[in-house]
């Protein structure tokens, strides 16, 4: 099958690999008819390839059709039409009865430490084959594939993978209280859907925050106040107070993550670092790896205080310096973490409608063939031609 493989720091190509095949009684195989490329996956893409071998197959929000199940597969059956989770997840485990899939105790990765594996997402995280493919081997069929009806088109459901339970974990978890205001900081995929999600649950203020002139007209057509970090420069702070009766917004999210725009330093050592052996440059990540911290900082310095910063951005520093002092001053409140997708899904199937109130049919900016994925990868991460969400359909 044709599949989209690392091969190196800013370099993918699509490859012919083996096709997946049922390993466990409990496995299905999806062929897959849509895959997103997620900011996410720009990690891979720039800093984390010292987690990476030449040939990984990336990508984590997948949809398709069933083509084959494992002789112990109930649930679904070929010709059934399924969303794949990016947490790999048992759905049985302690952790996963507390709607923490994404700390699942079956498929933690315990030879790094982390939580449960993820498609398509490194040796961190498990280095299983990811969905920007032709098929994928999807376990646990019983409970990790999300069952869609027939009829509407992918786009209507491929979210439900990553964008949508992301989006909505981080305006959960930003705990905006009733006719409250929330701050996005970058309004790429996840930003732009949190500030849609919020404003429909009844957030009466929605700042959107973001250096791209496409992005920020998005989120102003469905009704998000926007601003650009660029033109407001050092009055940035002080603009968002005007805006929230001179205390700042109640909470703020942060869906940037450790592609911030700024810490030219920080940015310079991620690409020495890149550079070195893996075995060198996966010891110095771990232990003393730092982020690109910009959007965080000002996620503290712009939230009320007593508020609440969510963050749905991806950050891998291990010794990243944190302002504590201020966020002990300000009594702040920090949520974070992969979404528990499976969690949400309840919440988020009945806005799937004809209705579209989220706005999901339209959300993909550019849909294009398996084939072009080079080309996407650099146009997303340079945000050229009004990238906000790409599919890939194989």
């Amino acid at each position: 099958m044709k599949a989209v493989t690392w091969q190196g720091r800013r370099k993918v190509s699509v490859e012919t690999v083996p096709d997946p095949v049922i390993q466990e009684p409990t496995d299905v195989i999806v062929r897959i008819t849509s895959s997103g490329l997620c900011g996410s996956d720009l990690h891979l893409y720039e800093v984390l390839g010292p987690f990476l071998d030449p040939g990984d197959v990336l990508g984590h929000e997948p949809m398709g059709v069933v083509e084959e199940v494992g002789p112990e597969v109930r649930r679904i059956a070929p010709g059934d039409r399924v969303v794949v989770p990016f947490n790999i997840c048992c759905g049985s485990c302690a952790m996963c009865a507390q709607g923490l899939h994404s700390q699942c105790e079956t498929t933690q990765v315990h030879a790094y430490g982390t939580g449960a594996a993820l498609f398509g997402y490194t040796k961190l995280y498990g280095q299983v084959p990811g969905g920007q493919a032709e098929y994928l081997r999807v376990p646990f069929g019983d409970t990790l594939p999300i069952p869609v009806p027939e009829g509407p088109p992918d786009d209507r459901f491929v979210y439900l993978s990553d964008v949508l339970p992301t989006a909505w974990q981080a305006v959960e978890y930003a705990e905006v209280p009733p006719g409250g205001s929330l701050a996005v900081l970058g309004l790429g995929p996840i930003g732009d859907m949190a500030a849609r999600i919020a404003l429909l649950r009844g957030t009466e203020l929605v700042i959107g925050i973001d250096p791209v002139p496409e992005r920020r007209a998005r989120a102003a057509a469905r009704g998000v106040h926007v601003l650009d970090p660029a033109e407001e420069g050092d009055g940035l702070v002080e603009r968002v107070r005007d805006l929230t009766d001179g205390r700042g917004p109640d909470a703020v999210v942060d869906a940037v993550g450790m592609e911030a725009h700024g810490a030219p330093l920080v940015r310079g050592l991620h690409s020495m670092v890149a550079r070195l052996p893996d075995a060198v440059a996966q010891k110095l990540m771990r232990r003393f790896g730092v982020d690109r911290l910009t959007a965080l900082h000002l996620a503290v310095e712009l939230v009320r205080r007593g508020g609440t910063v969510s963050l749905s951005g991806v950050y891998g520093g291990a010794a990243d310096p944190m302002p504590l002092l201020v966020m002990f001053d300000k009594q702040l409140r920090l949520r974070m973490g992969q979404a528990n997708v499976l969690r949400w899904v309840d919440d988020l199937l009945p806005l799937l409608t004809d209705d579209d109130p989220l706005g999901v049919d339209g959300f993909a900016t550019h849909r294009l063939p398996l084939a072009e994925a080079p080309e996407a990868y650099e146009m997303f991460q340079t945000k050229r031609d009004g990238a906000v969400k790409i599919l890939f359909s194989p």
